[in-house]
Order: C-alpha cells, then sequence, then structure tokens
C-alpha cells in the first residue's frame, strides 16, 4: 500500500528554445529558471555561438546545477562563427540561415531526447518551431519577449495598410495619428511604428517576415508575454481578442529575484546571463557619486551609433554638466578604418571628471544603484523593464523595431521619460538631460516611483504576475499528464 501512495508522475520536461540574440535568451533563462524552481525538467536549448559566450563570460554550469535536471544543448545559427552578428544580420538571415538550418536540428533533436519533451517554450519570433510541434504532436507555447503594445503593432501592420495608413508619405506625415491599431488611437503615430515600416514598399520582406511571424503566435496553445497586466492591461485586453490565452507573467527579472530570494533568502548568488565581459569597475565609480546625480547609457547588445552620433551624445551629455557612466560596446561605433574605436579612447581621456566609459556594465545593478538617476536607453524591452523595476525615468533613443513602439509608451502613456527618436543633436541632448536630472526631476522621479512600486507588487505573492506564473505551471503539468508516461516510484 505505501509503494501505491508514492507513486508519482515524473515532472514535466519543457523546452525553452530563444531566438539567438542576447534580449531574448535574457528573458527566456529566466523563465526556464522559474519553471526548475517548480520543479520541472529542463533543456534550453540555445545557438552553440551565443552558448559559447554564456559559458565565457558566466558562471552557468555552478548555477544550474542546483536544479536536478537542467540540461543546456546547442543547436546552429545557420551563420560561420567568424559572422559578426551585429546590427540587423537575423532580419537578413532569417530564411537562408534560421529556419534553412534550426529548423531540421530542431526537429533531430525532439525526435531522439530522452525523456521525451511534454512541452516546447519556443521564442515567439521563431514560427517554424509551431511546424514542428505540430508534426510531432507536442504542446507549444510561445513566448514574445518584446513588449506587448510592440507586438500589437506588429498584428495591426495589415489592417494598417488595408485602411492606407502605410507607407509613410514623407517627413509631414511623421507625427500624423494612425487609426487602426486599436487601444493606441489617441498616441500612437507613424513616427511610433517601428523602424522598418519606414519603407516605402509596403511589400518589403522585413515588413512580410515580422506579420508572418507575429500572426503564428494564435496558432501556438498560448503565449507568454514578459508584462504585468497593471502596466499594459488594456493592450492585454486587444492581443486576447486574437490569442485568448495570454500569460502576463513579467517582469521576469523581478519574478525571479522574488522566488528566489523566497527560496534561498537574500544571499543567492545573481546569475548575469550576458554574452559580453562586464565591467564592475562601474561600481566603485558610483560609489563616489552623490545621490541621484548619475545618468546611465547604454544602447544595448546590437544597437551600432556612428562616430558623429557618439560624439553629439558625448558633447550633449558633457555640456549638461551631470555625470554619466556610458556603454560603448566593442566594435559598436562605425567608422572608416578604425576611427570607431579611436574616439572612444579620445573620448574617455577628455571626460574622465565628469563621465566613466566601460565596453559593458553590470545592468540590473548599475540602475539599482542609489546615485543612478535616469537612463539613457535604446528602449529594448528588457532595458525598459528594469528601469521601471528600479524607478529610474528615462530618456529614449530607440534604434529599431519595437524599440520605437517602447519609447512612445514610456513618454506618453506611462509618463516616466522623454522620447528623443529620429534626432540625435547635442543641444537637445543636453536639454533632455536637465530636463530629466534637474529641471523636471521631482516629477519624473514621482511618477517613476509609483510605476515602480505598482509593478513589483504584481510579482508579489498574490500579484498579477505571481499569481498568472502559477497559472502556468499548473496548466504545464496538466499538459504533460495528457501525454502517456511511465510512472516512477520516488
Amino acid at each position: 500500500m505505501e509503494k501505491d501512495r508514492s507513486l508519482q508522475p515524473p515532472p514535466p520536461h519543457v523546452l525553452v528554445f530563444p531566438f539567438p540574440l542576447q534580449g531574448h535568451i535574457n528573458s527566456m533563462i529566466k523563465l526556464a529558471e522559474l519553471l526548475a524552481l517548480a520543479g520541472f525538467k529542463l533543456t534550453f536549448l540555445n545557438s552553440h555561438y551565443n552558448h559559447e559566450r554564456l559559458v565565457k563570460f558566466n558562471n552557468i554550469a555552478a548555477h544550474f546545477e542546483r536544479y536536478q535536471g537542467f540540461e543546456f544543448k546547442t543547436i546552429t545559427d545557420g551563420l560561420p562563427l567568424d559572422h559578426p552578428r551585429s546590427g540587423n544580420w537575423f532580419l537578413d538571415m532569417y530564411e537562408e540561415a534560421l529556419e534553412m538550418k534550426m529548423k531540421p536540428g530542431l526537429r533531430e533533436m525532439l525526435e531522439n531526447i530522452s525523456p521525451p519533451v511534454d512541452c516546447i517554450i519556443a521564442d515567439g519570433f521563431l514560427g517554424f518551431a509551431i511546424d514542428v510541434a505540430k508534426e510531432l504532436e507536442i504542446p507549444i507555447i510561445y513566448f514574445r519577449t518584446s513588449s506587448p503594445c510592440s507586438f500589437w503593432v506588429y498584428y495591426s501592420i495589415p489592417d494598417i495598410i488595408q485602411a492606407g495608413e502605410l507607407p509613410i508619405k514623407g517627413s509631414e506625415d511623421m507625427d500624423r495619428l494612425l487609426t487602426t491599431v486599436p487601444g493606441m488611437e489617441t498616441y500612437f503615430r507613424c513616427r511610433d511604428l517601428p523602424s522598418f515600416c519606414r519603407e516605402t514598399d509596403i511589400e518589403d520582406s522585413i515588413i512580410k517576415l515580422y506579420v508572418k511571424q507575429t500572426q503564428k503566435s494564435s496558432q501556438a496553445d498560448a503565449l507568454i508575454l514578459n508584462t504585468a497586466e497593471e502596466l499594459d492591461g488594456p493592450i492585454l485586453s486587444q492581443i486576447r481578442t486574437k490569442c485568448p490565452r495570454v500569460y502576463a507573467i513579467g517582469p521576469l527579472h523581478a519574478q525571479l529575484n522574488t522566488r528566489l530570494k523566497a527560496k534561498h533568502g537574500e544571499s543567492y548568488d545573481h546569475f548575469s546571463n550576458t554574452l559580453w565581459e562586464v565591467d564592475k569597475s562601474c561600481i566603485f565609480w558610483l560609489d563616489k557619486q552623490p545621490n541621484r546625480s548619475v545618468i546611465y547609457v547604454s544602447f544595448g547588445s546590437i544597437t551600432s551609433t556612428s562616430r558623429e552620433q557618439l560624439v553629439e551624445l558625448w558633447y550633449g551629455l558633457l555640456n549638461s554638466k551631470t555625470k554619466f557612466l556610458l556603454v560603448v560596446r566593442p566594435n559598436s561605433v562605425i567608422g572608416k578604418d578604425g576611427e570607431g574605436e579611436d574616439v572612444v579612447v579620445e573620448l574617455m581621456e577628455k571626460s574622465k571628471d565628469q563621465g566613466y566609459i566601460v565596453n559593458w556594465a553590470p545592468q540590473e545593478a548599475v540602475l539599482n544603484h542609489p546615485t543612478v538617476g535616469g537612463f539613457f536607453t535604446h528602449n529594448g524591452w528588457n532595458s525598459t523593464l528594469e528601469s521601471i523595476v528600479a524607478g529610474v525615468p528615462m530618456i529614449c533613443w530607440p534604434y529599431f523595431a519595437d524599440q520605437q513602439v517602447n519609447s512612445r509608451v514610456v513618454s506618453e502613456v506611462w509618463k516616466i521619460g522623454l522620447d528623443m527618436k529620429d534626432v540625435c543633436d547635442k543641444k537637445i541632448v543636453e536639454k533632455m538631460v536637465k530636463d530629466v536630472m534637474v529641471d523636471q526631476k521631482e516629477e519624473f522621479v514621482q511618477s517613476a516611483a509609483e510605476t515602480a512600486k505598482v509593478t513589483n507588487q504584481s510579482v508579489n505573492v498574490g500579484g498579477s504576475s505571481y499569481s498568472n506564473l502559477d497559472h502556468l505551471i499548473e496548466d504545464i503539468r496538466i499538459m504533460s499528464l495528457k501525454t502517456p508516461k511511465t510512472m516512477i516510484v520516488s
């Protein structure tokens, strides 16, 4: 009798499969760890190239060995190892590299893996994953790592085109409000569309790619979004008209911090999942600065700037008389014959009394440092959420894709920052830095603090995101029980 009572099904085996970019890996590895905390068996499928970088710059083996059954597997991203993988490479190479090379690799792995996978959580930009999942009769949940607002804009592009609101006619058209993105009619302009929508040819292959990948989400068994109901409730309601089963479980980094602290206490070792080598010396520099006196400047893991843009930004920062911490990633400055790298050395020397320049910073630690009072950002979704959770106002200088949408929402909906899109002028940089750090500091600090409070409450016990994650965990358990398995004795 004792033996019968202890019969238990094995834990669900979940495959987490991110798109091969830093921002996508960042949030998906956090989700994988949250599911591992719930006792699931996890396989994290990364590209060979990105896995090697993760191993090089992080303590992933030591960190994840605490989770029984957590395994890393790798797959090709279809590119040679010496490919720079910067800028928009993935858009140009999507079909010939990602789809042609990754799809058969995914199918082969799923056919041979033991124990079999009960559920796939795939990046929502990997549309081919749903084809493989349906073929092998494995439940699949899509995770869109960009913002809900950008997802909804991508989904609405065919309606925008049909209404004649695309293509954009010219520069005089940029501030025209769009009427065909439900829920965003009062504030969303042509200027705020994703960068690829500025093409004059609405048959452009990049536009078609985004629309195709986004509309495939409605075919998945469910959709995960890295947000909270309190942040994006109205847009989540719109998305649910197309994808009824949506789990809003973010911000994931805050959710993970909450659950790790509950399990391990304050002393848990924090895992950095960056693909770049972090320079922690900037924290010591921050320690010496006055409270809320520093603006942190970082444009993410794939943004490139021209030499001229970097110089304009630098002069604007310098002229604002505000202390700044500037991140300039290796090979991210475009100039002739190494001029890009030369200018960084030159700027470092000239601004050593007012600023500090590093190749890569430990961003969460920086944003939560008491001396940081503003974030000059490209508005990638992870960076935007990290700033919201830390209660840090933003200056938004978006680069591409969802970032144009995010910057508008930050400035017009949440009112926790200023939007500087489409310009890079030292006088405008100077004015915006002064506005956020001095002239309008109190109102931005108050607004950011209020947004941080409700967002952080969502990931605490009883909060919307905390409860939604519990629902997701339970639903995956139910999915796995529907697959016949051999019972094991514990």
